[in-house]
């Protein structure tokens, strides 16, 4: 991908779909618009997947607790698409073993009935069959899951990818076929002729311009920021998202050994939590916390922390403290607004997709697992909208950029996919080290971020581009002076730019951090 280039596009083609956000529910579109065969164009305020598509539970899943709320169609139509994203992003999306610790005699059948209706949910597409184990089981799978009263427990799948990686793979899926695409060019107004959405203002935050993109079809795809679009084409609009911010923590290994995830089925809010090892971590979380604002940089709350702790400590031999903590994050879901205030848990995790009178279309709600269905139906009603030649979607059977199948996941570079080897041969030519004992972060990699993935800032290097900032914010503090001087270079920046983008790190990075 380059930024360059896509700026001049944007700024002198009209197209036939104009998307707005850069997460995964408008990267989803912009992959099925493109590989239809229509020109696109794509937005994004940030740096893709900046908000809540960098932050969720790294799960690609049906949701066991949807189950629970009767939410079946959600449920059905979720593992359909966990299974398509397995299928076609064997590199970032695999099969994960969760196990749900028993301490009640009749707790494993109970959940052991309903996980196998989950498994008859997912038919041809599902990763494995669910079933009961011994305790003798449990203690081998989860080495530091808490014994007392341990009777067993249940094992089911479910899959797991690195959220921030997939959004960057699918940027490039779309570029491949044809999209323009460009993070840090912020959307200002809207253009109207006759009543009728045909465009936007953007601003380009980077190279401080400000432009008109002309389309057919305009799709707002701003997640928690819906509601700002909305209001720029009805200033009577009323709130269509409820925020409700998620909050994880990231531990050493040795809290979870082994290679299945723990799912802890009632909390003391009566929500569900998961410990996932992830990479050479374990992430935990998450919470349920409604908010009126919104950001892009949310903030965990000590008492959130605290709740995670508190009850991943019932299931874990090993207690986890808050000196434990490696790394934490905080990111706000987009639930479609709907029923009374309050508790937002059993809010449904359905998407909508809304046609203003004047034409503008807008996707809410949603969850990264069915990003690619959330994309078909925003591009159905794009096809309608904009009164373009109709195409079938192509999206169920399209392989996301770097598709590798029997990808190596003891590599670290295997989010790569297909182009893994290339940056391994650019490593060993230039003898490089890696900046980092804890994780491998190599300058062959931030070199790579800035010319193909359009990697701007320091903190698109260490949060998105690799992971550093949530595996271990001390250390990715540590490392940053090394990183914004290799970014630099390859940006063609000076060193009043070094020092801008490390004091803008060091302030974000400050939360990630637990004292």
């Amino acid at each position: 991908m380059n930024r360059a280039e896509s700026i001049i596009d944007l700024k002198e083609e009209e197209f036939d779909i104009l998307i707005i956000g850069g997460g995964a529910t408008g990267l989803g579109a912009a992959v099925d618009a493109a590989s239809r065969g229509y020109k696109v164009g794509l937005l994004e305020g940030d740096d893709f997947a900046k908000g809540t598509s960098s932050k969720s539970t790294k799960l690609a899943h049906g949701g066991v607790r949807y189950l629970q709320n009767g939410d079946i169609s959600l449920v059905i139509e979720a593992l359909r698409e966990r299974g398509l994203l397995c299928q076609n992003a064997p590199h970032l999306v695999k099969n994960l073993g969760f196990v749900i610790p028993s301490y009640d005699w009749w707790n494993s059948p109970f959940y052991g009935i309903g996980l196998k209706i989950y498994d008859l949910m997912a038919g041809r597409l599902g990763l494995g069959p669910s079933e009961m184990i011994s305790k003798d089981e449990v203690l081998d799978k989860i080495p530091n899951v808490e014994t007392k009263g341990l009777r067993g427990g249940v094992l089911y799948h479910d899959g797991q990818f690195d959220d921030a990686r997939l959004a960057i793979s699918l940027a490039r899926t779309a570029n491949s076929n044809g999209a323009s695409l460009a993070n840090y060019c912020k959307v200002t107004g809207l253009v109207k002729e006759e009543g009728h959405v045909v465009g936007v203002t953007a601003h380009d935050t980077i190279g401080n311009s400000r432009f008109e993109v002309r389309a057919k079809a305009i799709i707002n795809c701003t997640g928690v920021f819906a509601d700002d679009i909305l209001q720029m084409d009805n200033p009577e609009a009323k709130a269509s998202i409820r925020p409700s911010q998620g909050v994880h923590i990231v531990l050493d290994k040795s809290f979870l050994p082994g290679e299945e995830a723990i799912m802890v089925p009632h909390t003391t809010d009566g929500r569900v939590l998961f410990a996932v090892p992830w990479h050479d971590v374990v992430v935990v979380g998450t919470t349920d916390t409604p908010l009126k604002e919104r950001s892009n940089d949310p903030v965990a709350t000590e008492e959130e922390i605290d709740f995670i702790l508190e009850n991943a400590g019932h299931y874990m031999a090993k207690k986890p403290t808050k000196k434990d903590i490696l790394s934490t994050f905080a990111g706000l879901r987009p639930l479609a607004a709907g029923g009374e205030e309050g508790s937002t848990k059993e809010v449904s995790r359905h998407h909508k997709v809304l046609v203003s009178p004047t034409g503008l279309i807008s996707v809410l709600g949603g969850k990264w697992t069915t990003y690619r269905k959330m994309g078909e139906d925003a591009i159905d009603n794009a096809i309608i909208v904009g009164a373009l030649p109709p195409r079938k979607c192509q999206t169920e059977n399209l392989p996301i950029h770097g598709f590798e199948t029997n990808a190596d996941w003891s590599d670290p570079l295997h989010v790569y996919g297909s182009v893994r080897k290339k940056i391994r041969k650019r490593i060993k030519r230039h003898e490089e080290q890696s900046l980092s004992d804890k994780f491998e972060l190599y300058p062959a990699m931030i070199r790579w971020a800035v010319r193909k993935e359009m990697a701007m800032t320091l903190e698109d290097m260490l949060s998105r581009r690799h992971r550093a900032l949530l595996f271990d914010a001390k250390e990715a503090r540590r490392i940053a002076p090394e990183v914004a001087t290799v970014m630099a270079k390859h940006l063609g920046k000076e060193e009043d730019w070094i020092e801008s983008e490390l004091a803008a790190f060091d302030k974000i990075s400050s939360d990630y951090l637990v004292n």
